[in-house]
């Protein structure tokens, strides 16, 4: 009976999310609520349950604030700037030094973990240059939203989010083996834009750009913030990349806890470029949306996790799935989640699948000896498909951007969506994030 309400849970859930009939917030609040009391208990143990859930994934919404909020004012204070206009300089008119170029600016600004801000300040800077040289957009497109799904298994990114707080992980458990897969992933993009690049010069050839250079590197250098001037610090920018480079060492090595490092971080971030209160109050409010959006989530993930996880819900749709998978498959349960993870967060949205399905397929895998973690990891492996699913918002704000049509984006970068996943799974194997 508890299987049967647990998997009917779940199918309400992915219904209502993906018909957008209901917010996932409220959706993870609500549903298992809902089918909580169905199964015969009390408001006041449901509540008890949500409670447990909530205290347990805490710590990641407290690191999740305060890392949005660090790269926020990173962003405002202008690090990336010169970025953009180093890669102009270098990139002239040749399509295959401005692919690569593009590929390059992708990944850095990509650390963000927030696919929006990636693609306004890329498309921003680069289409220009795209159409006075002559190049495809759909190029441009294809190399963003490769070059951040990349990038969107950081500890501060959603999907990471999701997974750890859908099976109650500690977060450097799940992302530090996974280092070297973001690796192995972004020289896959490199590639990618160096065959586009390379194609393009044989059709275009290299392009003389005259004054237009010289012009677009003022209008990329200002535009390489969403924020006005007013908010830029030129001469700090040594300290916030040498800020910043600390940080990403510190959090690799895991010297210190994730929360701890990023509230500190911050701090230190925001007192050096923004020291009057004022200014403070400021970046801090410019920001406060993204963070309500993502911690909010967090917490009603809590509810959600902790209502399956004490109804007993999962283990009982864990044990029938165990039931129908043969026996052979089971020790190969980590590389067939990687392998799913791509049409499964394609057809369904994030909340759907880390919610809904990653719990019972990691209780499903423990009965084989297969750790959750390894399956946590495992789930990450689809990212740059799941970007071309019509369900994630911010693909929309990237195609219209750059003014091609949804299905013929899709069409011209699924390969090479798929690609990506490839790599980042054989690399994942190579290193031991996950076994066989």
């Amino acid at each position: 009976m508890l299987a049967i309400l647990g998997y009917a849970m779940i199918c309400v859930f992915m219904f209502l999310i993906m018909t957008n009939r209901i917010s996932a917030l409220i959706a993870l609040m609500v549903i298992p609520s809902i089918f909580a009391l169905f199964a015969g208990f009390s408001f006041a143990k449901i509540g008890e349950m949500s409670l447990a859930g909530i205290e347990q994934l805490a710590p990641t919404g407290v690191m999740l604030m305060f890392a949005i909020l660090y790269f926020g004012v990173m962003i405002d204070a202008g690090l990336f700037d010169p970025v953009v206009g180093k890669i102009l300089k270098f990139v002239k008119g040749d399509p295959l030094k401005i692919t690569l170029g593009t590929a390059v600016l992708v990944l850095l600004i990509s650390l963000d973990g927030d696919g929006t801000t990636t693609y306004m300040i890329t498309i921003s800077a680069m289409l220009p240059l795209y159409k006075r040289i002559g190049m495809h957009p759909l190029i441009l497109a294809a190399i963003a939203v490769l070059g951040n799904s990349v990038m969107n298994i950081t500890p501060w990114a959603g999907a990471m989010a999701r997974v750890v707080s859908a099976l109650q992980l500690e977060m450097a458990d799940v992302f530090v083996p996974l280092v070297p897969a973001m690796v192995g992933g972004s020289i896959w993009v490199l590639f990618t834009a160096y065959v586009f690049g390379l194609r393009e010069r044989k059709r275009l050839g290299v392009i003389d750009l005259g004054d237009f250079y010289s012009e677009q590197q003022k209008y990329s250098e200002n535009a390489a913030t969403l924020e006005g001037v007013d908010t830029k610090r030129p001469k700090l920018r040594l300290i916030n990349f040498a800020l910043t480079v600390a940080l990403m060492v510190t959090l690799i090595l895991g010297l210190v806890p994730l929360q701890y490092l990023f509230m500190i971080a911050f701090a230190v971030a925001i007192l050096i470029n923004y020291p009057k209160l004022e200014e403070q109050k400021a970046r801090i409010a410019a920001h406060a949306s993204n963070v309500l959006a993502v911690v909010s989530l967090v917490f009603a993930a809590g509810v959600f996790t902790g209502i399956l996880s004490g109804t007993k819900m999962v283990d009982a749709m864990a044990n029938s799935l165990v039931s129908i998978i043969p026996e052979a498959w089971g020790p190969h349960f980590a590389i067939i989640t990687a392998v799913a993870s791509m049409p499964f967060t394609f057809f369904m949205s994030n909340d759907a699948y880390y919610f809904g399905i990653l719990p019972i397929l990691a209780e499903a895998a423990s009965t084989y000896g297969v750790p959750a973690v390894e399956v946590a990891r495992a789930s990450l492996m689809g990212p740059a498909v799941h970007l071309l699913s019509p369900l994630v918002a911010s693909t929309y704000l990237l195609v219209g951007m750059v003014k091609v049509d949804f299905g013929e984006f899709q069409r011209f970068t699924l390969l090479w969506a798929v690609g990506t996943s490839i790599i980042m799974i054989a690399v994942s194997l190579l290193t031991g994030a996950f076994s066989l």
